[in-house]
């Protein structure tokens, strides 16, 4: 009898270990013991990533689809120092409607166990407590879909599948009036209106921004059009004011901008499919022909509607008159550089504010302060880029922030930022070029509006608009300042070996109809470390000549790799030979580095679709 099953090189997997516990278990401690017969899929997650939040909404049909069977582990392994809390961990998994469990694990144990390197990254365990895949980045969830229903297949056949209820357990909810609300909108009214994220509804206060005047939207987690309890949304964000009175939401997991009627209560899409954007698909034309990716706020800037276009790295615009929608500015690589905005790159852009002459930004992933012209340029208030943040005021070129979600401009051509992981409101004066803080002890803000000599700060984590009035001096604070927590990768100074490590998916095979299939980006921080090496080009393998009088610093490494479907392999579509599926795997690194004699002189990193027998897995697996 021939054994049709298919062959791995499987790794034992390492016990799966967190400081900070368990959440959705119901306070029930698991081990991998404990998950033995069912598929397991490891979701190295940190809440600040757009990427990260992308996976989980791909994994949410995965799940449902294969219940009795798999079950997900969020992995979440924090790059901010906020992050590392516990309660801000809790607050996250219900704020992004996490349904599985996570493992908290704030001094990134089981990170290193797995050898892990980028956010997000997904490792799939068969019923034996063996590795067998493990991808880096976004998009892979076809993939291991395929790859599940093998495992079923298999382990039932050999009586090593498990079924039944897995271990989640939901939490709570609490009555809060609001919850995790995102941004707020001064109505023409007095009152205002705020997205209530976690509840996939717009909620309308009145002038006290405590007493519920409506709610709008069903409050499911779908996409629809229609009456004020028929439409729906999908974690609903930035809110800004069209020249027509009415208002447009950025729909962020539907991808969408959606336009609010304030009269009627009535919802109708403006731009987006409901699809997510990805390389290769359009960036301009009809608006509702093009797909977008996580738009997170707008703002009305030069007669358009500018998109902070989270999920890409990225500013888009709308054209009312038109209606289309086209890039403005960025990349979509993930960093920070000033310059014309074909050039410039951004890092989870999240919260935008218009003035005259300016349209300032709060570029999450960077800690930054940033600014566009009225000829498009893009500049840096403040911040240095990925990997430095902190809470410090003074000169902007030393001053930091932590992952600010939020920006308001001020009468006097100023502006306030809200200073998300620092609990805290923060000014920048251009005049000045001065970093000042306003407040303190907030949790979590998100956005603020500005109401005559007040200020009204969404704190989200606190579920409610608070008021405070603006003070003549900022409140002093000790300054702190940070770099990321993750451990550097020990190297050699002189000459390292960079090897992006790529196998297409089963099933598929790389697409190289029009030309070269992938490209690899490589620079660091700071620009010294790379003496050779840098730049782009389509080989995934590269040598590198590290500077041997710089000790530590970080690699940016962005590949990307396209595949299609192998029609010729069995069980393909009818047609699927004429008309393919094509697939674009993307990921980002920044891999702290420390130069020192005897370290490693090669650096593997694992874009996607890898078993669990290349070299590098087996070196980083470790059996527990």
């Amino acid at each position: 009898m021939t054994d049709s099953a298919p062959r791995r090189v499987r790794v034992r997997a390492p016990e799966l270990i967190g400081k900070g516990g368990w959440l959705n278990t119901g306070d029930q401690q698991y081990t991998l013991a404990d998950l033995r017969g069912r598929i397991v899929v490891l979701d190295f997650w940190t809440f600040c990533c757009i990427n990260c939040l992308h996976v989980l909404d791909e994994l949410r049909e995965l799940e449902e689809k294969h219940r009795d069977t798999l079950v997900v582990i969020g992995v979440h392994s924090p790059k901010f120092v906020h992050e590392a809390e516990h309660q801000a961990v809790v607050d996250a998994v219900e704020r992004y409607g996490v349904a599985h469990p996570v493992l908290d694990d704030p001094e990134l144990a089981t990170w290193k166990q797995y050898a892990v390197r980028a956010w997000p990254t997904l490792v799939v365990i068969d019923p034996e407590g063996y590795v067998v895949a493990q991808h880096a980045g976004e998009g892979h969830v076809h993939a291991i879909e395929r790859l599940v229903t093998e495992l079923e297949a298999e382990h039932a056949a050999k009586g090593t599948l498990r079924r039944g209820d897995g271990p989640y357990v939901p939490p709570e909810p609490e009555p809060t009036t609001l919850r995790f609300p995102g941004k707020a909108l001064l109505l023409p009214s007095g009152n205002f209106l705020v997205s209530d994220t976690t509840r996939h509804q717009l909620v309308e206060l009145a002038e006290d921004a405590e007493t519920v005047v409506r709610r709008l939207g069903s409050g499911a987690r779908a996409f629809a059009d229609g009456g004020p309890q028929e439409a729906s949304f999908n974690e609903p964000q930035g809110l800004a004011l069209l020249d027509d009175g009415s208002v447009v939401v950025a729909d962020t997991v539907n991808h969408a901008l959606r336009r609010l009627d304030l009269a009627t209560g009535e919802v109708t899409t403006l731009a987006g499919t409901g699809k997510q954007w990805w390389q290769g698909s359009a960036t301009s034309g009809p608006a509702r022909e093009v797909d977008l990716s996580s738009p997170w706020d707008v703002a009305v800037f030069g007669g358009r509607v500018w998109i902070a276009m989270a999920g890409v790295h990225q500013l888009w615009t709308y054209d009312p008159a038109t209606r289309t929608v086209a890039v403005a500015a960025g990349t979509t690589n993930e960093g920070l550089v000033d310059g014309p905005g074909a050039e410039a790159w951004f890092a989870q852009p999240s919260g935008l504010a218009a003035t005259a002459g300016r349209l300032w930004l709060a570029d999450s992933e960077t800690s930054a302060l940033r600014w566009v012209d009225t000829e498009g340029h893009v500049h840096t208030a403040v911040g240095t880029g990925l990997f430095d943040f902190g809470h410090r005021d003074g000169a902007a070129g030393q001053a930091l922030l932590q992952h600010p979600l939020g920006v308001t401009a001020l009468p006097d051509g100023s502006v306030a930022v809200a200073d998300t992981y620092n609990h805290a409101l923060r000014r920048y004066d251009p005049a000045t070029g001065e970093v000042t803080t306003l407040a303190t002890d907030l949790r979590e803000p998100s956005d603020a509006v500005l109401v005559g000599e007040d200020i009204v700060v969404v704190e989200s984590a606190r579920h409610r608009l608070t008021r405070l009035r603006l003070p003549e001096e900022a409140v002093r604070v000790k300054s702190v300042a940070h770099r990321t927590r993750r451990a550097a990768t020990e190297v050699a100074p002189g000459r390292l070996r960079l090897e992006v490590v790529f196998q297409a998916p089963a099933g598929q095979k790389l697409d190289t109809r029009y030309g070269p299939s992938t490209r690899l980006l490589v620079s660091s921080t700071p620009p010294e470390l790379l003496l050779e090496g840098g730049g782009a080009d389509t080989d995934l393998s590269r040598e590198l000549e590290l500077n041997p009088a710089v000790t530590e610093g970080v690699l940016h490494v962005s590949a990307m790799a396209a595949s299609c479907d192998d029609a010729s392999g069995s069980g393909s579509a009818a047609g699927a030979d004429a008309y393919p599926a094509c697939h674009v795997h993307q990921q980002d690194w920044g891999v702290p580095l420390r130069l020192t004699a005897g370290g490693a002189d090669r650096l593997p990193l694992v874009l996607a679709g890898m078993d669990a027998g290349t070299d590098e897995q087996e070196a980083a697996a470790q059996t527990p």
